[in-house]
């Protein structure tokens, strides 16, 4: 009686794990991911950077000289730039003829001159529209004054009078959330992030699967392993590999702004913007590239998968552009709030807004939620399409007949 031959077959388990080791490890000694994972860092760093240097300047708007007879004027012309938020800086000059060459040599943007009981100014070519503004206002302030001192007033105490009126505002009915220039800043750096990571990586689930097929490799897996083994390594080994360089992207970037202190944030926000980050990264990667894995292997051509991809890309793409169009003039927008929640969307919006602050921790829970309850109907959904179209080569396959196939 003969012994039956022992089973040796992986588990599925062994047999995912055996397949993402082999993605992880060739495409992490790549050059292409060094480079690109080297080329990316120093974008987001040398942007930071700039963005410090350009926004770093702390000088005046204007610089405007004024004589000893025009020097009343002088600090009423920085109060009324500071209500409108114009920074001007005042010079006392010996007379205007040093006013003059002051103006000649680029010294001062403008001059104060005449008496002082009326706005005289004078430039070198063009007056800054700015500062022609908060002229204007002084030129304003000027009549008054002089309409109430002809009515036997005291100008200083109508001013005082006026300075000191304010409005009552009511409690609103729901509690505002103050989005500042930093968080919004942060916000779009963690869209376009999340964006560049799912096009790339995606893509490369898809690319890598036409690849296999072309080269014939594929025959080899699947008389080992099953169909589903093949493809869930495959999205976890790309998967790993793309977390590697979120990691590498988002904790440089973040050291970066912390050091350069290019946004007001704390410690605790950058970390947990980097958090959110990983989160959504993962999130939205197993959502499309288990989509992406299933429409590769319907085509046999390099040049075929981005057609192939392209109606799983638009959600992607869309998500990312309404979020960079939207969010930065209105960050509270009713309309981007509830695309967030939509699983197709979340991956590109939620880690926009979570960046930018303000999110109800409901929300975030329900994004979240539903894109977790999503993925499984994914798998199958796609486990279906790659099972029945990865071993056919040629003309592409279409969709119902890879969905209907045995």
């Amino acid at each position: 009686m003969s012994t039956p031959a022992p089973d040796v077959r992986m588990s599925p388990t062994a047999a995912v794990g055996l397949v993402a080791s082999r993605e992880i490890s060739t495409r992490v000694k790549s050059k292409a991911f060094r480079v690109s994972t080297v080329i990316m860092l120093l974008l987001i760093v040398v942007g930071i950077v700039a963005i410090k240097l350009l926004a770093g300047g702390n000088g005046a708007d204007s610089t405007v000289g004024y004589t000893s007879a025009s020097a009343p004027l002088a600090a009423p012309l920085k109060a009324g730039g500071q209500a409108v938020d114009v920074k001007i800086e005042t010079v006392q000059v010996a007379d205007e003829a040093a006013g003059r060459a002051k103006l000649a040599d680029g010294s001062l943007d403008a001059l104060l001159t005449g008496d002082g009981k009326s706005v005289h100014v004078q430039v070198k070519k063009d007056l800054d529209g700015k500062l022609a503004n908060v002229l204007q206002l002084l030129a304003r302030q000027v009549a008054i004054d002089g309409q109430i001192t002809a009515l036997g007033g005291n100008p200083a105490q109508f001013q005082a009078a006026v300075a000191s009126a304010k409005f009552i505002e009511d409690p609103p009915l729901e509690e505002p959330y103050d989005y500042n220039g930093a968080q919004l800043g942060l916000g779009i750096a963690a869209g376009i992030l999340i964006y560049l990571s799912l096009m790339i990586n995606g893509q490369s689930v898809a690319q890598g699967v036409v690849e296999e097929k072309t080269s014939r490799v594929v025959e080899l897996l699947l008389s080992t392993i099953k169909p589903w083994q093949l493809m869930a390594g495959k999205v976890l080994g790309i998967g790993v590999v793309g977390l590697i360089q979120m990691l590498v992207i988002g904790v440089g970037g973040m050291a970066t702004v912390l050091a350069t202190k290019a946004f007001p944030i704390s410690i605790s926000a950058a970390v947990g913007t980097v958090v959110w980050l990983i989160v959504w990264y993962l999130l939205g990667f197993f959502l499309y590239s288990i989509v992406f894995a299933a429409l590769g292997a319907l085509v046999s051509r390099q040049e075929d998968v981005g057609g192939a991809t392209m109606p799983a890309l638009m959600f992607v793409i869309a998500g990312y552009v309404i979020g960079i169009s939207v969010l930065p003039s209105d960050p509270g927008n009713t309309f981007v709030e509830v695309l967030s929640v939509i699983p197709v969307f979340s991956p590109t919006l939620m880690p926009m807004r979570l960046a930018m602050g303000g999110v109800p921790v409901w929300e975030a829970v329900v994004s979240v939620g539903l894109v977790v309850l999503m993925i499984p109907g994914l798998i199958w959904f796609a486990a279906r399409i790659y099972r029945n179209a990865v071993m056919r080569t040629g003309a592409k396959v279409k969709l119902r007949d890879a969905l209907r196939a045995a």
